[in-house]
């Protein structure tokens, strides 16, 4: 891979931390500018190199930012949305700003810079039509990946779509409003207290280790154009058969508005034959790892 400048939006947050770790590892980066707002992004997950400038910001802002307006930009990662579907309801002016107006601006910076612009979708706009319908969080997401193709056709914008699938895995954030799933279920367990499963347990999921996530999202971005690639492990659980993988008391809590019963996968295979993507982690030696290592 030939090295380029990155900007990476939410570069200080659970996924973009590790995006920016593997790009490093990889020496693909000429250099790497990480735009932040720090709503649940950290500076612990910062990486001290001189290839890395961290700018806090939002991105709706960001046209007006001086340094990465002067900046040469090859690649932008687009992660700095509002990610989470049940939150969206009560968060919806914060989910709207994040997703339709600061991915709007981030895609025209895209154009500006003549950049690539490589968008980290959800695995939530899978399934029957309605689902796009279920949450704010889920529409807001379903209608960026439409915008970006549009803006493909109406201004020549250079794009790939990678849909995640819950990912979990290092610096997953556990004590937030915006934590998910595998997070929630780590905090509980440390704390000793019972994992709360949300009725009536089957709704049916594919987890993806973060470490997969940033390699499919890494070769997808420097390799390909125009394309959609969906960045999933393979493997189902339902998420009561997940919380007994802790080995520990479980609650059932009340059914959310938003929640989706199915995981659905539509073409794995693409990611395979053209990326060469093959996720490496499973959940169960992850879960049983985390176990050991919190009890020695």
């Amino acid at each position: 891979m030939i090295k380029k400048n990155i900007l990476i939006t939410g570069g200080a947050g659970f996924i973009g931390s590790n995006l920016v770790k593997f790009i490093l590892k990889k020496n693909i980066a000429r250099k790497i500018i990480v735009l932040d707002n720090y709503s649940s992004g950290s500076k612990l997950n910062h990486i001290s190199n001189n290839k890395i400038t961290y700018i806090r910001g939002d991105t709706k802002n960001i046209l007006n930012n001086k340094k990465i307006k002067k900046s040469k930009i090859d690649l932008i990662f687009h992660l700095a949305e509002f990610s989470r579907i049940v939150q969206s309801f009560q968060y919806f002016e914060k989910c709207w700003e994040s997703n339709m107006q600061g991915t709007k601006k981030v895609i025209e910076l895209a154009l500006i810079k003549r950049a690539k612009f490589i968008y980290s979708a959800s695995s939530s706009k899978f399934g029957p039509k309605t689902n796009e319908y279920l949450s704010p969080y889920a529409w807001t997401k379903a209608k960026n990946v439409e915008l970006i193709k549009c803006y493909k056709e109406w201004y020549g914008l250079d794009y790939v779509i990678a849909y995640f699938y819950n990912v979990y895995g290092p610096n997953q954030i556990k004590k937030h409003y915006m934590s998910a799933v595998i997070g929630i279920f780590e905090d509980q367990f440390i704390n000793n207290k019972p994992l709360t499963v949300v009725s009536p347990g089957n709704q049916k999921r594919d987890f993806t280790h973060v470490y997969d996530i940033v390699e499919g999202f890494i070769k997808a971005g420097f390799l390909k154009k125009n394309q959609e690639y969906q960045l999933a492990s393979g493997k189902l659980y339902t998420i009561m058969q997940v919380a007994k993988m802790f080995k520990t008391k479980i609650k059932l809590i009340p059914q959310r508005p938003g929640e989706r019963f199915s995981s659905k996968r539509d073409n794995l295979s693409k990611s395979k034959k053209e990326l060469n993507f093959q996720a490496k982690y499973d959940l169960k030696k992850y879960i049983q790892d985390f176990i050991k290592e919190h009890n020695n």
